[in-house]
């Protein structure tokens, strides 16, 4: 009897140990994820005011003032196309400028007056396609695109940002100006001209 009682004893532990051990190997396989700041999620319209440094709202007024601008003039008449050149960047701080572009880019396209080409960063991807088509043998004669059939650019569009930054101990000043220049290729004269002026003030 009592040697039976210390067989139990001994599986009762050899169960409880294996309990454990699985216990420990799904704790290893399936890490408990927890999350201490909680995220909410904000109107991207909204005025964002975090700093003074270029942000949402610069890019967002900026967009509306020059796709306003270029569809009040006309000169999309008849649906031009259109390439996106450089956008220099000439603040003090690191600014992805293209999107600025992309944002105007965008509300033209969706205007449905203008029709945008390749650009020269976007012309490589492309003519690498073209080649994939024509070159591979993978696709049916007569369904692949053909070479030298791409539409040219009427217009070119170049843009600037600037800065001018001031500072004193208790207050801090941010001028910026983007410049929007939309040339025709082939004459080389700009067609149209214009720009956005934002000062952001802080203290310090």
């Amino acid at each position: 009897m009592k040697q039976h009682t210390i067989q139990r004893s001994a599986l009762v532990l050899a169960l409880a140990a294996s309990s454990l051990a699985l216990s420990a190997c799904q704790n290893l396989s399936s890490p408990v994820v927890r999350f201490d700041r909680q995220v909410n999620y904000g109107d991207a319209k909204a005025v964002e005011l975090v700093t003074n440094e270029f942000g949402s709202t610069d890019l967002q007024m900026i967009a509306e003032k020059m796709t306003g601008g270029l569809l009040e003039t006309g000169i999309f008449q008849g649906r031009p196309t259109v390439t996106i050149s450089t956008v220099k960047n000439k603040t003090s701080e690191y600014i992805d400028t293209t999107n600025v572009m992309s944002s105007i880019q965008t509300a033209l396209v969706k205007s449905g007056k203008v029709r945008f080409v390749r650009s020269i960063n976007e012309m490589q991807q492309g003519v690498d396609e073209l080649q994939r088509q024509n070159q591979s043998g993978l696709y049916k004669q007569g369904t692949t695109a053909k070479v030298g059939q791409m539409t040219a650019a009427k217009y070119q569009m170049e843009g600037e940002l600037t800065s001018i930054v001031k500072q004193s101990a208790a207050t801090k000043d941010v001028y910026y100006k983007f410049t929007l220049k939309l040339f025709d290729v082939q004459e080389g004269t700009i067609e149209w001209q214009d720009e956005k002026e934002i000062r952001k003030t802080s203290k310090r």
